[in-house]
């Protein structure tokens, strides 16, 4: 490398250096933001998830995912947007999904119908020939007849009426194995009006919002958004509780993706080679309680209060993995064993926590309003559905698949939460045909936490950077005039 080019590469690096001085001394009014004390509609505090989730949850999840039962999720990209004609596209190239091969697939995972999680589901003569095995003929001749007819019945088991999601068809030739390791969600370019419109038409058209009402910020409001959203809140607090909770968690959803792509953003690319970090100055932009005139805390907030919810499923659905037909089957033995064992233990870390959301107080009523109850949540469910098949409408490949992924994962948690009577009922040793869970849904339930809990440790992360700034931030940060879970 020449003088000169190494005097341009230095010239870059104290400019990126200065840069980040000073999108830091941008941040105080971040640091004064409130995103502490109690949640609404639960009785949790921050501090104590900030805690939970940087010692018990984050280690442990994070090691889950890259076990390869997690790390494989089948999805269809290429399914067409329902609604509009989709034109939007990515600004880089790192919004490309590169797909799996099949040969680097583990054999266990790709034998047989989305429900072959277990051992013996995907038990055939020979392990070579498992990836013809797409019937249920090949079970082990040795199973009882009572077990046969049990596997078939789990097989021919439908229970769409209890998806929340639109689900792919694994079936589908355009369905794809995608390795989640080497796709990591980040900033790939992908904004403007097509990311909008998304966005748009899941909070305008599926938050039980009525036209009259403007969310903050909306730049086609009357006030184009120059509001506090004070009208917004005041409606919102006015709804039941399950409608005001639906809202919460796509807030706190999307508030969990424009954070990992403050995180992951592209920082500059050099002969080739990408530099990616995090960006305090887009991190200010969509979070600043200045900049978003007090939306960003609220945003923060219902991050919160998604991670709860998901946190819940995960401790009520544990029985169902306790089984000991479930392996979480890949055909490596000793990692399967490994990964149940993991994830046994993430769900005792689960149920553990002191302060989990009561998903009873959601749909309650007495016998007399039972029919009433049931269209409520129906409506809560079509509602969720129909956000699911917005994903398709994604411009961003990348986008879609992180997309698709963390709204099938929250979507089988709300599955979980309304099935509680079905998972206590589980036998031990067979299928169940009241409650089952697709591969497909394992994969996005457990992804989709991790990302919630990646998210949670990112605020920790922008933190540490504010505390390592040589601002004045740092010293009220010290003095302890604002307490450590503030972001």
């Amino acid at each position: 490398m020449s003088p000169g080019v190494r005097r341009a590469g230095a010239g870059q690096g104290a400019a990126a250096a200065v840069q980040l001085l000073v999108t830091l001394s941008f941040l105080p009014s971040v640091v004064e933001a409130q995103v502490t004390g109690v949640l609404d509609d639960c009785l949790c505090d921050i501090d104590s998830i900030d805690n939970f989730n940087t010692f018990k949850i984050f280690p442990k999840i994070k090691k889950l995912q890259e076990r390869d039962y997690f790390r494989y999720y089948k999805v269809n990209l290429k399914r067409p947007c329902p609604f509009w004609a989709e034109d939007g596209h990515c600004s880089i190239k790192d919004c490309h999904v590169e797909p799996c091969p099949e040969s680097k697939i583990p054999v266990g995972i790709k034998a047989g119908n989305s429900n072959k999680y277990s051992k013996v589901a995907n038990n055939t003569k020979e392990l070579e020939d498992c990836e013809q095995a797409s019937k249920l003929g090949a079970i082990n001749s040795t199973l009882s007849n009572q077990s046969k007819e049990a596997f078939i019945d789990w097989a021919r088991y439908d229970d769409s009426q209890d998806h929340f999601c639109e689900l792919d068809d694994e079936r589908s030739p355009a369905a794809q194995y995608v390795d989640l390791l080497l796709n990591p969600e980040r900033y790939t370019g992908y904004k403007g009006s097509s990311a909008w419109r998304v966005w748009n038409s899941i909070y305008e058209e599926n938050c039980f919002k009525p036209r009259s009402v403007y969310r903050p910020l909306n730049p086609l409001a009357p006030s184009r958004g120059e509001d506090d959203g004070e009208s917004f809140y005041t409606w919102l607090e006015g709804l039941c509780l399950e409608k005001r909770v639906f809202y919460k968690l796509i807030s706190g959803l999307h508030a969990s993706i424009n954070l990992h792509l403050c995180a992951n953003y592209l920082l500059e690319e050099t002969w080739g080679k990408p530099s990616w970090g995090p960006n305090m100055k887009e991190f200010k932009r969509r979070f600043d309680p200045v900049e978003t005139k007090g939306e960003g805390p609220r945003r923060l907030k219902n991050l919160y209060f998604l991670y709860l919810i998901e946190l819940r499923a995960l401790s009520k659905v544990a029985p169902y993995f306790e089984r000991s037909i479930v392996d979480l089957y890949t055909g490596n033995v000793q990692e399967d064993a490994d990964t149940k064992t993991l994830l046994l233990n993430i769900f005792q870390d689960t149920k553990s926590f002191p302060m989990h959301f009561d998903e009873k107080s959601m749909f309650a009523g007495d016998k007399k309003g039972a029919k009433s109850l049931k269209m409520r949540k129906e409506e809560f469910r079509l509602h969720f559905k129909n956000i699911s098949r917005i994903m398709d409408c994604v411009g961003c490949d990348k986008c879609r698949l992180w997309g698709k992924l963390q709204t099938q994962g929250l979507g089988t948690a709300l599955k979980i939460l309304f099935s509680e009577k079905e998972i206590q009922k589980l036998p031990e040793n067979s299928p169940s045909k009241g409650f089952q869970l697709t591969r497909q849904e394992i994969v996005a339930l457990l992804n989709a936490f991790g990302r919630l809990s990646t998210s949670i440790r990112e605020l920790q992360n922008f933190k540490v950077l504010l505390q390592h700034s040589r601002d004045t931030s740092t010293v009220w940060w010290e003095r302890g005039t604002l307490r450590c879970h503030c972001i």
